[in-house]
C-alpha cells in the first residue's frame, strides 16, 4: 500500500511562489502582504450598510491537477486535490481538462465546511506508464470593501447548525485553552456598556497583533502563539478565530497560495429578522479590518474537516494519493497549482 497526505505548507509555499509580484516569497506558508490602495466603495445592494462590498472582479487562469508515473504496475489508485469553489468574492469556471493515461474516475466533491476536492480514481496502470489530470479554470476575483455602517452589527444569538464548528475547537485552534479564555475573559472587562459587536471584534484584533510578534516558524498551537507572543500568519489567525470563538462570535480560517486570514461573522438586526454576512481581516501583514484587498485565490475556508480517505479531522485539505503496487518502488506524484495567466 502506497499511501501519502501531502504536506499543507509545502502545497501553500509552492503555490506562493507562481504569483509574480503578488505577495513576498516564504519558505513557510506565509507570506506577507502589502496591500495596495483601497477601492473605492460601491453601494451595497438593497440599501444595506453594514454589508460587505466588492471591487471590480480581476481575472486569473489558473492549473489546478496532478502528474503520474510509475516504474511498478499498481491496482487501486486514488488521488485527490483541491481546487477553489465560488464564493461571493471569487467566481470559479472550469474552462477545460487535460486528461491522459488510464484514469477511469473524475470527479469533484464538496466537504462539508468550505472545501472542493477533485477525486481521480485509477483501477490498474503498468509499469512505465504516466498519467497526467489538469484542469484548468478561470478564476475572477473581487477585493472586499468594509462596510460603511456597522453600529447596527450585532453577535448572533443562535447560530446554526451548519455554523456551530466554527465555534468550538478545531486542529491547533485550542479556543478552549485556559490561557485563551483567559484573555478573552480580560478583553470582555475592559468593554464598556455601549461597545458595538464590530468595535467588540476589533479589540480581538488589536490584541492579537499588538501581543504577538510576526515570527516564521513550524505550525503551533493558538495557545502557543500567546504564551511566547511570537508566531506566522496561521498562529495568529487561529488565535484571532480563537478569542472570536470564545466571545461566541463566529470565525474561520480562509487559506490562498502562501498565507491564511480569518473571517468573523456578524448579523444585523432588520425589522425582528436577522441577516449575517462574514468579514475578513489581516491578522499578519498589513492592517485591513472588515476589508481583503487581496487577488491570490481562495484555496478553501475553514478549519474543521473531515476527508473520507482520513481517519482524523485535519484543518486543511491537501493533497493524497494511495494504491496498492507490486514491488519495493513507489510511483511518482507531482500535484500542480500554477497561476497561467492574468488579465
Amino acid at each position: 500500500m502506497s499511501h501519502a497526505a501531502f504536506s499543507r505548507r509545502h502545497w501553500l509555499a509552492a503555490s506562493s511562489g507562481l504569483l509574480a509580484a503578488a505577495a513576498l516569497r516564504s519558505p513557510n506558508a506565509c507570506a506577507q502582504v502589502v496591500a495596495g490602495p483601497a477601492e473605492p466603495a460601491a453601494e451595497p445592494d438593497g440599501g444595506d450598510s453594514s454589508a460587505p462590498t466588492y471591487g471590480e472582479a480581476k481575472s486569473f487562469d489558473w492549473q489546478f491537477g496532478m502528474k503520474l508515473s510509475t516504474p511498478v504496475t499498481f491496482t487501486a489508485g486514488l488521488g485527490t486535490f483541491p481546487i477553489p469553489m465560488d464564493w461571493p468574492e471569487q467566481t470559479v469556471t472550469l474552462a477545460s481538462r487535460d486528461v491522459s493515461g488510464p484514469v477511469t474516475q473524475l470527479q469533484t466533491r464538496d466537504l462539508q465546511g468550505g472545501a472542493r476536492q477533485a477525486v481521480v480514481g485509477i483501477a490498474r496502470m503498468t509499469a512505465h506508464q504516466s498519467l497526467d489530470v489538469l484542469l484548468n479554470v478561470r478564476i475572477d476575483k473581487r477585493n472586499i470593501i468594509a462596510p460603511t455602517q456597522t453600529d447596527s452589527l450585532v453577535i448572533p444569538k443562535r447560530v446554526p447548525r451548519e455554523m456551530r464548528a466554527y465555534l468550538g475547537n478545531s486542529p491547533m485552534i485550542d479556543a478552549t485553552h485556559g490561557k485563551i479564555r483567559l484573555l478573552s475573559r480580560e478583553l470582555a472587562a475592559e468593554a464598556v456598556d455601549d461597545t458595538s459587536a464590530w468595535q467588540t471584534v476589533r479589540r480581538i484584533y488589536d490584541r492579537v497583533r499588538e501581543q504577538v510578534t510576526y515570527t516564521e516558524g513550524p505550525i503551533r498551537n493558538a495557545s502557543d502563539a500567546l504564551q511566547d507572543g511570537k508566531g506566522d500568519c496561521e498562529d495568529m489567525t487561529s488565535l484571532f478565530v480563537a478569542l472570536c470563538r470564545n466571545a461566541n462570535i463566529p470565525a474561520r480560517m480562509v487559506w490562498i497560495p502562501g498565507h491564511c486570514y480569518p473571517e468573523f461573522y456578524l448579523e444585523e438586526q432588520a425589522g425582528g429578522e436577522a441577516s449575517g454576512h462574514w468579514y475578513p481581516c489581516q491578522a499578519a501583514g498589513t492592517e485591513q479590518f472588515g476589508e481583503m484587498q487581496e487577488d491570490r485565490p481562495i484555496l478553501q475556508k475553514g478549519d474543521r474537516f473531515k476527508i473520507p480517505e482520513q481517519r482524523q479531522i485535519v484543518r486543511y485539505v491537501s493533497e493524497y494519493f494511495r494504491c496498492d503496487r507490486s514491488g519495493q518502488a513507489s510511483p511518482s506524484v507531482k500535484f500542480v497549482s500554477e497561476m497561467q495567466h492574468s488579465d
